[in-house]
């Protein structure tokens, strides 16, 4: 590990912290650990630095740290925890391990890589209005960005740099996520009975594949840069045995809004499905993150110029649509690529952290248009 750049000698002493959601094999990591590990660090390097506590969207103990140097009008945000570990790997995945130009290990890419790299740009930048904050829970909800979000300090931010591994591309929108249950009970019974006992899972059967269909007919709706609905019939459950008619089914799906989608028209839509298949089907909201589209990009794509291969819509949802929420401009960039984001093996170049060390210092030091 002798040759490793600074950013990712930082980003292998940031893997080895298991920060992981709770998954079928681990429990949930800690996250306070990792803030805590890079509160000295920060502070040497001329920070206000504060840990706060919060309960993560799964119920256990999370955190988040904030790095302030004066007040801060750019904000860099980067989350410090992770999915659970895919049983596929090949190592330990908290074992950070260097094979050529890529360093492997759970997080390296999404997004322990961004911790490390704007760590390395604050060291060398003399920040006068950055927040670095390092929040935790966004692989499960956002109870930690919400909660800066309500804090004093978020008042005064003008600009938020959201970072996700977006392979050297700046994510100026993206898509929204929806995520529904639908619940049908019944009386249950003897499977000799069958002909005359309500079935549940059958009934929500054809729900599903008649929103399979409602999926397929808007495959070349929304805008040029994000035709379709994505939508996925997820998962359909029910049931305890061959010979016994369940009680009780459940369907789930998701869809992939485009910015400006018409959600309540969406979920009208689907009510009235579901009542035309059976009136008793209970239908509920699981997930529901707003689309995002950066409104006035001008100002952004100024700071980015240069850096960045292009400027473009993102498929996968971020906390940039909270801080939009805000009136705060927001972009998603980041180094690594999301094709190696949730996989066994993850891996970020080396290259691209001294990429994201540039980017970061630039946009810390270079005057900022007004918003």
């Amino acid at each position: 590990m002798s040759t490793l750049n600074a950013p990712a000698a930082l980003l292998a002493e940031l893997v080895a912290f298991p920060t992981q959601q709770a998954g079928p094999d681990r429990g949930a990591g800690d996250e306070l650990a990792m803030c805590r590990h890079l509160a000295p660090r920060l502070e040497r390097a001329g920070a206000t630095v504060e840990i706060f506590p919060v309960v993560r969207g799964s119920g256990e103990p999370g955190a988040y740290l904030l790095a302030r140097w004066g007040t801060p009008r750019l904000l860099i945000n980067a989350h410090v925890d992770t999915v659970p570990a895919n049983r596929g790997w090949s190592q330990d995945p908290w074992t950070p391990k260097l094979v050529g130009d890529r360093l492997y290990g759970l997080g390296t890419a999404d997004t322990k890589g961004a911790i490390a790299a704007a760590v390395i740009a604050a060291e060398r930048s003399h920040p006068e209005d950055l927040g670095l904050l390092f929040s935790g829970d966004e692989e499960h909800g956002t109870a930690c960005v919400t909660a800066f979000l309500a804090s004093s300090v978020a008042r005064d931010v003008e600009y938020a740099v959201v970072c996700e591994p977006t392979a050297r591309r700046a994510g100026l929108a993206h898509r929204g996520v929806i995520a529904s249950r639908a619940t049908l009970r019944g009386s249950g019974g003897h499977s000799s009975k069958a002909d005359h006992l309500p079935r549940p899972i059958p009934q929500l059967a054809r729900l599903a594949v008649a929103l399979d269909e409602l999926g397929r007919a808007r495959l070349h709706d929304g805008p040029a840069d994000m035709k379709g609905l994505c939508l996925n019939v997820a998962g359909l459950s029910g049931g305890v045995a061959f010979n016994v008619v369940p009680s009780q089914a459940e369907l789930t799906w998701s869809l992939r809004p485009w910015p400006g989608f018409h959600a309540q028209a969406w979920h009208q839509e689907v009510a009235e499905l579901a009542r035309a298949i059976d009136p008793l089907i209970e239908l509920s909201s699981v997930i529901d993150h707003q689309p995002f589209r950066c409104e006035r990009p001008a100002p952004l794509t100024q700071l980015l110029a240069g850096h960045v291969h292009e400027f473009g819509p993102l498929d996968f949802w971020t906390e940039a649509a909270l801080y939009a929420e805000r009136g705060i401009h927001a972009v998603v960039v980041g180094p690594g690529d999301i094709a190696q984001a949730h996989t066994a093996d993850e891996w970020v170049a080396l290259d691209d952290l001294d990429w994201a060390v540039r980017l970061f210092t630039d946009l810390i030091t270079r005057p900022r248009p007004a918003p």
